[in-house]
C-alpha cells in the first residue's frame, strides 16, 4: 500500500509588518485590546503590488529546496486560498510554469481557513491510490486585501502569508489520515459580502472590493466544539491517545482558541506551535506557515506525531495525523 509523507517544507511572509501599535494610529482599538482577545501582537501585509501567487511561489520553491526534489518531478500541484490572484485562471496555473512544473494537475481548493487541511487531504489521497508519487500542496492568502481597515473587530485579526509541502509516496506511513468536513448552515456567521455573481453594491462600499464579514463570539463557540470532535474522530481513526501526540499545529486564528483546544488534549503549550502573535490569521497559510517555522527551528524532529487541524468559513474544518 502507498502512503504519503512530508519530505519538504517552505513558507514566505511579506517583509511588510504591521503592529498593534500601528493599527491604534488608524482606528478605535489598543494593543491590549488585541492581545487580550486575540493574542496578537503583529502581522505581516502585503504591499498593493504583492500578491497570492508572489508568496505562494516563494514558499513553494523553498519546500522543493529542502525535500532536494527537481519541480520536474512534481505529478500533482494543489494549493489551498480564497484570495487567488484571479478568479480564473487558478493561482495554481498562473505560478505552475514561474515553479519549473511539468504539465501536471494544477488546482486551487477554497475552503477558507481549511484550505491548506483540505488541499493536503487531496493531495494525500492522489498518492494513496498510486496517481501521484510527488505531490506540492501550499497554502496561501492575502486576506489583508478583503479586510476593511475600518472595522476593527476583523482587521486587528487577518494577515498574510504562505506556506508549502512536498508530498512523496512511501511505504511507510507518514501522513496517517487526514479528515473534512463543511456545514453550510453556519455561512452566514463568517462570510465575504460579495462574490462574482452577487454582492456588488455591498462592495462599492470598500472600494470595490469584498470584505470580510464575521460574528466573532457565535465563530469561538462552534469552533472549539466543532475542533474538539474532530480530534477525537482523528485519534480514534488511528486507535492513539492523546498522550501519543508530540505535536499539535492548529490553525493561528486566535490564542483563546488555540489554549483550549491545548487543554481539550491534556497537552502543555510548550508541546503546540503558536505564530499567531507574530502572523496573526493568515487563513489556508497558517498551518503550513507554523509548521515549517517549527521544523526548521529544530522542534519538531523525525518521529514525530503530529497533528494538524483547522476551521474555517463555510464553515469548514480539517485534521490530519502525521507521523513527520
Amino acid at each position: 500500500m502507498n502512503y504519503s509523507r512530508i519530505i519538504g517544507t517552505g513558507s514566505c511572509l511579506p517583509e511588510k509588518i504591521v503592529t498593534n501599535h500601528d493599527l491604534e494610529k488608524i482606528m478605535d482599538t489598543t494593543d491590549q485590546w488585541i492581545r487580550e482577545r486575540t493574542g496578537i501582537r503583529e502581522r505581516r501585509i502585503t504591499e498593493d503590488d504583492e500578491t497570492t501567487g508572489m508568496l505562494a511561489e516563494k514558499a513553494c520553491r523553498r519546500a522543493l529546496e529542502a525535500a532536494d526534489v527537481d519541480p520536474a518531478e512534481i505529478d500533482l500541484f494543489v494549493m489551498g486560498t480564497t484570495t487567488p490572484d484571479l478568479v480564473f485562471p487558478s493561482t495554481a496555473c498562473l505560478i505552475q510554469k514561474k515553479l519549473g512544473l511539468p504539465d501536471c494537475g494544477a488546482m486551487d481548493v477554497n475552503a477558507a481557513c481549511s484550505g491548506f487541511m483540505y488541499a493536503l487531504s487531496v493531495a494525500d489521497k492522489f498518492v494513496r491510490t498510486g496517481d501521484a508519487q510527488k505531490v506540492l500542496v501550499c497554502g496561501a492568502e492575502t486576506l489583508s486585501k478583503i479586510t476593511n481597515w475600518e472595522k476593527r473587530d476583523t482587521a486587528v485579526l487577518f494577515a498574510d502569508g504562505a506556506g508549502a509541502v512536498v508530498l512523496e509516496a512511501s511505504e511507510e506511513p507518514g501522513v496517517l489520515s487526514t479528515h473534512i468536513h463543511a456545514n453550510g448552515d453556519y455561512a452566514d456567521l463568517l462570510t465575504s459580502n460579495a462574490g462574482v455573481s452577487r454582492g456588488w453594491e455591498a462592495a462599492k462600499e470598500n472600494g470595490g472590493r469584498p470584505e470580510v464579514e464575521m460574528r466573532g463570539n457565535e465563530v469561538f463557540k462552534v469552533a472549539v466544539r466543532t475542533l474538539g470532535r474532530i480530534v477525537e474522530e482523528t485519534l480514534g481513526a488511528n486507535d492513539l491517545r492523546k498522550s501519543d501526540l508530540d505535536w499539535l499545529i492548529p490553525h493561528q486564528a486566535n490564542l483563546r482558541i488555540i489554549t483550549a483546544m491545548a487543554r481539550k488534549l491534556e497537552m502543555d503549550m510548550d508541546n503546540v506551535v503558536v505564530t499567531v502573535d507574530r502572523h496573526g490569521n493568515t487563513s489556508a497559510a497558517s498551518v503550513p506557515l507554523a509548521l515549517d517555522e517549527a521544523v526548521r527551528d529544530g522542534r519538531i524532529k523525525q518521529g514525530d506525531l503530529l497533528l494538524l487541524e483547522a476551521f474555517g468559513g463555510g464553515f469548514t474544518w480539517g485534521s490530519a495525523l502525521i507521523r513527520y
